[in-house]
């Protein structure tokens, strides 16, 4: 697809107010730019999308997309292509009825509207599935229907809810390369909102992470996994974030013992590490190395191959990784002691 000369891709500012929750969201995507919303239950994501559909009321703002104001228009007539978390295909009509609907919606006529539809679907490769309703579809091939269905109306934005949410493992790893695939060719902007971290690192150009309500972070995935500026992002990515004050190469914090870092910095800063650069022992380790603390096992969960180690250290809580067997060798039970270790190489720490 060709963008037109004049497409600018999103400009919107979201305002929403609610008794017990208020959204104030600044969001841009440029044309062909896909952007993830994240943020944990609550946040606003769902909210911010809907609004931008016209599902939701807006307090105040804007909205435009490639410089037209959406802002009073009501849903219908806002031009934006949705794929829904439960893809919402009408369950009376066939899978090409289904993708046609938009383009007839639009003052299309019935046989060039499906021959249009055709076209989609053989592009999401289920042009052998066109005289079937959704209830003889698989989950993988109602979103690939779904997803045919608001792009055949060519949008200029396009707006996804949890898109792979609803798919078992096996199905979410082959539509998430799809889905790759046919938003590289969509020349629209694209938005969207996923719980999933996989999800956004491998569909999106750029994340926006809402707490709250407001954007807490934002930038290329690689940048906020790589620096996260809140618990829930050093969660979603994996690594322990603390927030402290340099002075050299030493970071001290409010509660529990400083921390020894290769470089040098001054001032406010977060501090991070991977799980799997704690190391564990039982006694104390000779040589004393430089970050090392007492700590007390506040549990263990099997993830994949490795096991997480939840560890309470004076003054903060430690996530490390170990292999099943570094369990049994250390007697690693709820309650158990033991000597937790990192070394100063093996830490971030980037200004606050």
């Amino acid at each position: 697809m060709t963008a037109p000369e004049n497409a600018e891709g999103l400009d919107a500012r979201l305002v929403v107010r609610r008794a017990a929750f208020d959204l104030d969201l600044a969001l841009r995507a440029a044309p062909g730019e896909v952007v993830a919303l994240l943020g944990p239950n609550g946040a606003g994501k769902t909210t911010a999308l809907r609004a931008l559909a016209g599902l939701v009321a807006t307090a105040g703002g804007h909205l435009r997309v490639d410089g037209a104001d959406l802002a009073a228009l009501p849903a219908e007539r806002r031009g934006i292509g949705m794929v829904f978390q439960d893809y919402l295909l009408f369950p009376h009509l066939s899978a090409l009825d289904n993708v046609a609907f938009g383009l007839r919606c639009r003052g299309g006529r019935r046989g060039a509207a499906r021959r249009e539809a055709a076209r989609w679907l053989e592009r999401v490769g289920l042009a052998d599935h066109a005289g079937s309703r959704p209830r003889a579809l698989s989950g993988g091939q109602a979103q690939r229907v779904a997803l045919a269905r608001a792009l055949a109306v060519r949008p200029r934005l396009l707006l996804l809810d949890e898109p792979l949410s609803a798919l078992d493992a096996h199905t979410r790893l082959e539509i998430r390369a799809a889905l790759r695939r046919h938003l590289a060719g969509f020349d629209g902007a694209a938005v969207l909102v996923t719980h999933d971290p996989l999800d956004a690192m491998v569909l999106a150009d750029r994340l926006v992470v809402l707490e709250g309500g407001r954007v807490v972070q934002e930038g290329p995935p690689a940048e906020v996994a790589r620096r996260p500026r809140t618990g829930y992002v050093a969660r979603l990515v994996g690594l322990n974030l603390y927030r402290g004050t340099a002075a050299g190469s030493v970071v001290t914090f409010p509660d529990g013992p400083p921390m020894g870092i290769a470089g040098s910095l001054e001032g406010e800063v977060f501090l991070a590490f991977s799980p799997a650069s704690v190391a564990l022992y039982r006694t104390r380790p000779d040589g004393s190395p430089r970050n090392l603390w007492r700590a007390a096992v506040g549990g263990v969960e099997r993830q994949g191959d490795r096991v997480r180690v939840l560890l309470e250290a004076p003054g903060r809580t430690v996530a490390a990784d170990v292999t099943a067997a570094a369990v049994a060798d250390l007697g690693l039970v709820e309650g158990s002691e033991v000597w937790a270790a990192v070394k100063a190489t093996e830490v971030q720490v980037y200004p606050a």
